[in-house]
């Protein structure tokens, strides 16, 4: 997610001076913005070499590690704020690393492509599976290996005993509040864990 009215989108949600874990966070381009514009300190935490080393050119603090083997070198807690931005429809355990998330954040932050979105939905309806600007792989060959709804997610946050703080859509690095599972390409929740339940 390159584009900087998304993540300029994004970083609003992280408080001034906060503490970040930026799960996936590839070149290290959000933690950079954050570190420049919002005071913030933290990590990024990346598997490809290539991203490890543009993390390391920006002086973004970066771990290797691969997701799917989970965030059990952090302790609960020890982060304000937890970046999943574009990482969760990559992951085995997409789940096991939202309760990650919760865990090891005090709050969390995921983005993720909205399948629902009309154009995904007209192409589907046309026998197909979109290719879009926001989805840009063939079926065959694309990196995520699962698609989710903005509405799934509402689902999955609330199973997963997480209260939504801030709930939106983005679509060409606007804010859509207004029917976002049909209006936008990208799904963003701000979350923490419920302690009511």
């Amino acid at each position: 997610m390159s584009d900087h009215l998304t993540m300029d989108a994004i970083a609003r949600l992280v408080p001034e001076g906060s503490r970040v874990l930026d799960l996936g966070c590839g070149d290290g381009a959000l933690l950079d913005l954050l570190q420049r514009t919002r005071e913030c300190t933290g990590y990024g935490v990346e598997i490809a070499d290539a991203n490890v080393l543009a993390c390391v050119r920006r002086g973004v603090n970066v771990i290797q590690l691969n997701l799917d083997e989970g965030l059990a070198m952090f302790e609960e807690g020890s982060f304000d704020v937890v970046l999943q931005i574009d990482t969760l429809q990559h992951l085995r355990n997409a789940e096991v690393m939202l309760r990650e998330t919760a865990r090891v954040g005090k709050s969390g932050i995921v983005a993720f492509p909205n399948f629902a979105h009309w154009p995904n939905r007209l192409s589907v309806l046309r026998g197909r599976m979109p290719v879009t600007r926001r989805l840009p792989y063939q079926w065959y060959d694309t990196p995520n290996i699962r698609v989710g709804t903005y509405k799934d997610f509402e689902v999955l946050a609330h199973r997963n005993q997480l209260r939504v703080l801030d709930a939106f859509g983005l679509q060409d690095g606007q804010v859509v509040r207004f029917a976002p599972n049909a209006r936008a390409g990208t799904a963003v929740f701000h979350f923490e864990r419920d302690g009511s339940q």
